[in-house]
C-alpha cells in the first residue's frame, strides 16, 4: 500500500524520511525514490548484485526490502533485465545509494525508475543494524514515511501496526497474468507445458523454451479444464510458479487434479508449498526467510550442494529423514538448506511429481540448479515413452 508525490533528484537527496517497525523501532535517514509513505512487511535480502531482478519479482508482492549490501544503483536500469512488468516491492531500503551510474546497459538511475514507478524508500540508514534487529526480532510489518512535515513517531506506529500482516495474505491472483500467453520453444518444439503463473519470474518460461517446450502461461485462476485444454489430449507437464503470500491460503483443487491423472509436474518456491501442502504437509512462517543468491542446498539424490537463489517466508513442514506415505504414493524431502535444514524440495516416488522451494532460474544468481528443467524434461519424455 503506497502513496508517494514526486520531485526532484536534487530534492529528494535531502528529503527527510523515518522507518518505523511495528515492534517501535525507528530509523532516519533521506528519502529515495518516490515521496510519500509505504507499508509492508520488512525482509532482508543478502544479494550483492541483481538488484534490478529481486525490484521486479513479483514474488515480492507487499514487502519491504531491505539491502544487505550497502551500496546499491551502481549499474543503474536497463531495459533487458527485468523479471515481469513493473516493479512489485512495497518499499526500498538501502544504505548508500549511487550518486551515478555506470553500465554500457544503463538506461537510467535506480532512483528515477523507483520515482517513476511511485515506490516509497529510505536511504542513509543503518541496514546492518536494521538486519540484526530482524534476524532477532523476526520479518515484522513495517511503514516508510517522507516528506517535510512528518508526524510525530506514536502515530506512524499506530498506523504500522493496523497494516495488514503477510500470514493469511491471498496475494497470487494480484501479480498474476490476467489473460492466458504463449512463449513459443526455441527451435524445434519437443512439450507442450501448462505453466500456472502465481507470480511467475520472465526468465522460468524462457528456461524452459530453451528446452524445446512451448510454454502456456495461465492465470493464477485457471481451473483444471483450462489447464488441460491447451492441447489436444492435454499438455505433457505442468508447472507451478513462484509467488507472494501465504500458501494456506491457495485453492489446491488444480494441483490434486494434476496429481491424480499423472501428469508430470514441477513447482518452485510457493509452488513447492502448493505440492506439499496438497500431499498433506503443512506450511509455517519463518522467521525471517530466505532472501539472496548465496543459500547452500543440498540435492538429497545425488549429493551434491548447491549454491542457490532464495525468496521465500514460509517453509514445507515435512519430515527430513523418512519416507511419508500420502494420497498420491510415497513422497520423500529431495533437497534441504544447509543452513538450517528448512525444507528445500520435494519428489514423489510413484508419480511424476517434485518440486523445489528456491529459485532454479536465479535471476540474478549462480546457475547450479539449472539442471532442474532438464529433470522436468526426463519427466516428460519417461511419461511419452
Amino acid at each position: 500500500m503506497t502513496t508517494s508525490t514526486r520531485g526532484t533528484a536534487a530534492r529528494r537527496t535531502t528529503v527527510p524520511a523515518v522507518l518505523v517497525l511495528e515492534d517501535g523501532r525507528t530509523f532516519r535517514g533521506r528519502a529515495y525514490g518516490a515521496v510519500g509513505e509505504t507499508f509492508g512487511e520488512a525482509v532482508f535480502n543478502t544479494g550483492m548484485t541483481g538488484y534490478q531482478e529481486t525490484l521486479t519479482d513479483p514474488s515480492y508482492h507487499r514487502q519491504v526490502v531491505v539491502m544487505t549490501a550497502p551500496h546499491i544503483g551502481n549499474t543503474g536500469i536497463n531495459d533487458e533485465d527485468d523479471e515481469s512488468r513493473k516493479i512489485w516491492v512495497a518499499g526500498y531500503v538501502v544504505r548508500d545509494p549511487a550518486r551515478t551510474p555506470s553500465n554500457w546497459r544503463s538506461r537510467r538511475s535506480l532512483d528515477d525508475e523507483l520515482t517513476a514507478q511511485g515506490i516509497v524508500g529510505i536511504s542513509g540508514i543503518d541496514t546492518r543494524a536494521l538486519t540484526r534487529h530482524l534476524r532477532e526480532r523476526g520479518a515484522m510489518r513495517v511503514g516508510i514515511f517522507s516528506g517535510d512535515a512528518l508526524p510525530d513517531e506514536a502515530a506512524l506506529l499506530t498506523r504500522v501496526q493496523a497494516a495488514p500482516q503477510m500470514t493469511g495474505a491471498d496475494l497470487s491472483a494480484e501479480v498474476a497474468t490476467a489473460e492466458t500467453y504463449v512463449v513459443p520453444a526455441t527451435g524445434e518444439k519437443r512439450f507442450t507445458v501448462a505453466a500456472l503463473d502465481l507470480g511467475i519470474k520472465g526468465m522460468t518460461p524462457q528456461l524452459m523454451a530453451e528446452r524445446g517446450i512451448e510454454v502456456h502461461v495461465l492465470p493464477a485462476t485457471a481451473t483444471a479444464d483450462e489447464v488441460y485444454a491447451i492441447a489436444p489430449g492435454g499438455p505433457d507437464g505442468v508447472f507451478l510458479s513462484n509467488g507472494p503470500g501465504d500458501p494456506a491460503t491457495a485453492d489446491l483443487t488444480v494441483v490434486r487434479e494434476v496429481l491424480e491423472r499423472g501428469t508430470p509436474l514441477f513447482g518452485i518456491c510457493f509452488g513447492n508449498q502448493l505440492l506439499g501442502r496438497a500431499l498433506g504437509f503443512g506450511t509455517y512462517k519463518l522467521k525471517y526467510g530466505h532472501r539472496g543468491i548465496n543459500q547452500p542446498v543440498q540435492d538429497r539424490t545425488t549429493g551434491k550442494v548447491e549454491v542457490t537463489a532464495h525468496n521465500h517466508g514460509f517453509a514445507v513442514d515435512a519430515p527430513l529423514d523418512t519416507v511419508s506415505d500420502t494420497p498420491y504414493g510415497r513422497a520423500e524431502v529431495s533437497h534441504v538448506c544447509l543452513n538450517d535444514n528448512v525444507v528445500e524440495g520435494l519428489r514423489l516416488l510413484d508419480r511424476p511429481a517434485f518440486s523445489v522451494q528456491y529459485h532454479p532460474e536465479a535471476a540474478a544468481g549462480p546457475h547450479d540448479a539449472a539442471y532442474l528443467f532438464d529433470r522436468f524434461v526426463s519427466l516428460m519424455e519417461g511419461q511419452r515413452a
